[in-house]
């Protein structure tokens, strides 16, 4: 075991401050951004879940958010490739919703309108709605809405509402579905019609394909993108996800109080850990002076700091991941969305580490006070 490691457990108490703050800056970060991303992803959840393989937007959509309609002409075109074996638009809406009944709270709130196909592996019907939801949908004007937002809605299983000035019957509930913007309804297509929230016949939604070989899709997206001729876009899922987290973050002020708490926390996480470290050499400072009275040269030393802040770092880094694990059992618990990307993960562990070796190094300063002289004082 190296000094730096066995320094840093015996006196662990002396580099708790530092490991505190660089856990704090850590899940600061990543509980924001993983509750942004999961806002993203409950926005897009049902064509996230779809068993779609690629995905058909207007030519100049840069997202799925606010991408708009199409011809209906793309629709044949988008079939001509071989290897395209089903396709499916999306269709949704919008309108008031109000509880009904009497000796209830009134709630009169704007929803957003999604529908879905109710046959059996539709492209439109998220993978985890199981027979219960998908035929309780299949009932004209029956709807189903996320179980958090039962308690917005002032509605409850069974009870009838209004949306869009017809009366509608919450059939159903689903989870993973939350939108804390506006309340999202589900319903099947043939309901979106009879709320006459359907699109014109002359024009389609984004559309959802189904492959033949789902592992040929990037080629088939390439493929269809060459024959598109500028009247839409394909897109693969994953790619389409990215899209939308990042137009999320162009378009809303969650991306500028994202970047403030990312710089934020790494100032704090700086300074704390270079402050915790300091003060911890500055108490070992006899113990520096012994090993050079000893012959360790200064470089030594200095590589022994830079290593003793690096296992701070690893040891912030353990904590973070310990006390993520507790935040994300929680917003399950309360069906708040989060999702974090691998790629953010990561991307935040190095930065920890990185944030406790620049600490170490502006400590490095310290060590001119261990000199060998001090002893005989």
């Amino acid at each position: 075991m190296s000094l730096a490691l066995s320094t840093v457990l015996y006196e662990w108490r002396r580099y708790l401050a530092a490991v505190v703050a660089l856990a704090a800056s850590g899940v600061m970060v990543l509980g924001l951004v993983g509750l942004f991303v999961g806002i993203v992803a409950s926005i897009t959840a049902t064509i996230d879940r779809s068993p779609a393989d690629l995905m058909v937007l207007p030519a100049k959509a840069t997202s799925l958010l606010g991408s708009g309609g199409m011809p209906r002409r793309v629709m044949p075109l988008v079939y001509m490739n071989p290897e395209v074996v089903d396709v499916a638009e999306i269709d949704d809406g919008g309108g008031m919703f109000s509880n009904l009944g009497p000796g209830k709270r009134k709630v009169r709130t704007y929803a957003e309108i999604m529908s879905v196909d109710t046959a059996p592996g539709s492209l439109t019907l998220p993978s985890d709605f199981d027979d219960t939801v998908r035929l309780a949908l299949s009932q004209p004007y029956a709807i189903a809405v996320d179980k958090t937002a039962l308690g917005r809605l002032g509605v409850k299983v069974g009870d009838h509402a209004a949306l869009n000035g017809h009366e509608v019957i919450v059939a159903a509930t689903v989870t993973g579905y939350p939108n804390i913007d506006s309340v999202q309804v589900i319903t099947s297509r043939a309901t979106l019609r009879l709320l006459r929230e359907a699109r014109p016949s002359n024009r389609i939604g984004p559309l959802l394909i189904k492959l033949r070989e789902p592992a040929h899709a990037l080629q088939v997206r390439d493929q269809l993108n060459a024959a598109a001729g500028d009247q839409y876009r394909a897109w693969s899922k994953p790619e389409l996800s990215v899209a939308n987290r990042n137009d999320l973050m162009k378009k809303q002020i969650i991306g500028i109080v994202l970047g403030f708490a990312m710089l934020m926390g790494a100032a704090v996480g700086i300074v704390i850990t270079w402050q915790t470290l300091r003060a911890a050499i500055l108490a070992n400072v006899k113990e520096f002076a012994s090993l050079r009275a000893l012959g360790v040269s200064m470089n030594s030393l200095r590589v022994v700091v830079m290593e003793l802040s690096f296992w701070v770092g690893v040891a912030g880094l353990i904590a973070t991941g310990l006390l993520m694990a507790g935040l994300w059992a929680l917003a399950r618990n309360a069906s708040v969305p989060m999702e974090i990307p691998l790629g953010f993960v990561v991307a935040i562990a190095l930065a920890l580490v990185a944030i406790a070796v620049i600490s170490g190094f502006f400590a490095l300063g310290v060590l001119k006070k261990s000199q060998p002289a001090d002893l005989l004082r």
